[in-house]
């Protein structure tokens, strides 16, 4: 389901293992960046009138409540099936994609699923203005 060649895979591993503790493992045929919970996926999937769509070059994070509104609204985003009620967003990457805006919402996935500590971690390694 995916190509470990892949180089927009390259770039969402380089930014999810900056990450404190973060760690992939393949889940449902997918790359699954974690900690103790998983905070992103490559690559994801819609079911549209009984088909399949896949969405193969994506990242699929858990989005900030405030936020998430505003990213359902994006025609880059989509409501994956099965993680979306809970909250999930996924994003099409190609060679045009913000990778500050895939950083950004990497980063926020990890707060909302890494825990106090690791949160404090990645706070105090960030230098201060």
């Amino acid at each position: 389901m995916f190509d470990e060649d892949d180089p927009l895979l390259a770039r969402v591993r380089a930014i999810a293992f900056a990450l404190p503790d973060a760690a992939e493992k393949i889940s449902h045929g997918h790359p699954a960046f974690f900690t103790t919970k998983v905070f992103a996926y490559y690559g994801g999937s819609i079911r549209r009138d009984g088909e399949w769509i896949s969405h193969r070059y994506s990242v699929v994070v858990l989005a900030d409540g405030q936020e998430r509104p505003a990213l359902v609204q994006d025609p880059r985003c989509y409501v994956p099936a099965y993680l979306g009620p809970s909250g999930w967003i996924g994003l099409d990457l190609d060679q045009d994609t913000d990778w500050q805006e895939v950083t950004e919402l990497l980063e926020t996935s990890y707060r909302l699923t890494a825990g106090p500590r690791r949160v404090a971690r990645l706070d105090a390694a960030r230098p201060r203005p």
